[in-house]
């Protein structure tokens, strides 16, 4: 099948399949790529599939093989359910065969670089939360990593390639996605197509402060997880800029099926957040790095400071929003 193109990657009940025996399955077996889990989008004789979650990106609708313009099937993947460590490990198990991880050194990185076994890449301001203490996990780990220190002004010419390139334009979702170019960029550079990422866990497991607070945690988790596909996009449209792809265990079906059937009081409970996740972590990692609370990347990178202090440099004193519009705006020419 000369003309079947493949991006990302595809497991077939938890095992790696080569290009070669997805083509052999397209041309004998059709029916079994319904159960194709992984991060891909496939196109071939006028007919496209894409994964169940939407992770990698494609001019089809996510988990749909599309034909000629007419869904044809859909890829909706069914592994056995396990525990939530048996996930995890199987998750990252299937995606570290290649790339590179990125590590800011909070407890869904730290476990994911971890398991992974990989190269790691931080990246971050001078002296940076984020780059500080992924120096001091990629110790505790024992693994390689290397430290990108990046500048305001590299963060200046970036804002407008990055702004143009992500669905929603606000200023938390491109303080994230200024922070994946730079991982993306260093990928790309050094010859990695594919950036192992912990993206994905907060939501699953309550991570963010705001769920300590809420009424309405089981409601606040569900909305926020139904939001990740938008975050994938986001995520994946900045990787492309540099000829890469985020993949993410904590979006495998195994991983996202066993932390559903977590119930979320177990998540947060008694100022605590992430439990389960840390739980399995600490068996893993040093417990000072399962049981970190680390800060958001925009806020660790150091990169949030430098956007508040161009919008202001900008005219933009009491709205970063207004700033991030005017630079949409600006980049489409209006």
């Amino acid at each position: 099948m000369e003309s079947l193109q493949v991006t990302g990657w595809i497991e077939l009940d938890g095992r790696l399949l080569t290009v070669q025996e997805i083509g052999h399955i397209i041309l004998t077996d059709p029916g079994s790529m319904s159960r194709f889990g992984g991060e891909f989008f496939l196109s071939w004789d006028g007919c496209r599939a894409r994964d169940h979650f939407g992770v990698m990106q494609g001019d089809c609708r996510k988990g749909t093989i599309t034909c000629n313009g007419t869904v044809k099937g859909s890829v909706t993947p069914d592994p056995a359910d396990v525990p939530l460590e048996e996930a995890i490990i199987t998750a990252v198990r299937l995606r570290c065969g290649e790339g590179v991880t990125a590590l800011s050194g909070g407890v869904d990185s730290s476990l994911v670089a971890k398991l992974a076994g990989r190269e790691c890449v931080a990246v971050g301001l001078r002296d940076s939360h984020d780059l500080l203490h992924a120096k001091h996990a990629a110790t505790l780990l024992g693994l390689s990593c290397t430290y990108v220190e990046i500048t305001a002004p590299e963060i200046e010419a970036a804002l407008p390639v990055v702004v143009a390139v992500i669905p929603k334009k606000d200023p938390v979702s491109t303080g994230i996605a200024l922070t994946q170019y730079f991982i993306a960029r260093w990928a790309g550079k050094h010859g990695h197509r594919r950036v192992i990422t912990g993206q994905g866990a907060d939501e699953l497991f309550g991570g963010y402060q705001r769920y300590r607070k809420t009424a309405t945690l089981a409601d606040d988790l569900a909305r926020d997880i139904a939001g990740l596909e938008e975050q994938a996009a986001r995520d994946q449209s900045v990787a492309a800029l540099h000829g890469a792809h985020l993949s993410m265990p904590y979006l495998d079906m195994r991983v996202v099926r066993a932390a559903l059937a977590i119930p979320a009081c177990e998540k947060v409970h008694a100022g605590r957040h992430k439990i389960p996740l840390r739980t399995v972590a600490e068996r893993h990692i040093p417990a000072e790095l399962a049981w970190y609370g680390k800060k958001a990347m925009q806020y660790g990178s150091g990169i949030w400071k430098v956007l508040q202090k161009l919008a202001r440099k900008n005219g933009y004193k009491t709205s970063m929003q207004d700033y991030i519009d005017h630079i949409s705006q600006v980049d489409h020419g209006h």
